[in-house]
């Protein structure tokens, strides 16, 4: 007998949102690759390419003396669950609740974010400007798109149900003003 792969386009009933972010949660992905749900599909993406740690490191450096209390600044990959939007994504860089990561789980809350940052790469460019975008501009306070290829960053800020209602676009060495709850001004020279 010969087995063949089923698409779950195939299937009867699409899989429920609780089942695919478990299954991307536990993935066994190769070195270097993290996998998210993205448009309701497991996706799995590289990592940023080794150009983005320096960007990224001084990011989270002036990001970690402004956060929240009770909060933390990290690129560690963990996947955060979005479920009015059946979605669960992975940031490149985040500010989050720490009682976020008490819990026994494999994902944590979207709600205890209070900044995503997302390095843009070739592939990700389109989630990140505007998927990413979507979700996190219901929920999350501030959110930085890192444009790698452009040499930009842009801060939305003010989330609302029909997303973020404020946004400000810089070069690369230009200030950027980091709105509430962190309120300083972004050296982005990187």
């Amino acid at each position: 007998m010969i087995e063949r792969a089923t698409p779950i386009d195939a299937l009867s009933a699409p899989p429920a949102f609780e089942d695919l972010l478990r299954t991307t949660a536990e993935m066994d992905t190769p070195d270097g690759f993290k996998a998210e749900l993205i448009r309701g599909k497991i996706v799995v993406s590289p990592f940023s390419r080794l150009r983005y740690s320096r960007p990224m490191r001084l990011l989270r450096e002036q990001l970690q003396s402004h956060v929240p209390d009770g909060c933390f600044a990290d690129t560690s990959p963990f996947l955060f669950r979005f479920p009015s939007a059946e979605r669960g994504y992975g940031p490149d860089l985040y500010v989050a609740e720490e009682e976020a990561f008490e819990e026994d789980g494999l994902h944590a809350d979207g709600a205890a974010l209070s900044l995503v940052g997302e390095f843009t790469s070739v592939s990700t460019k389109d989630a990140d400007w505007n998927e990413k975008l979507d979700v996190y501009g219901r929920l999350v306070p501030v959110y930085l798109v890192v444009d790698m290829q452009d040499s930009e960053i842009t801060c939305f800020h003010d989330p609302s149900p029909h997303g973020y209602r404020a946004r400000t676009t810089v070069s690369f060495g230009e200030p950027l003003r980091i709105p509430a709850p962190f309120d300083f001004t972004l050296d982005t020279t990187i």
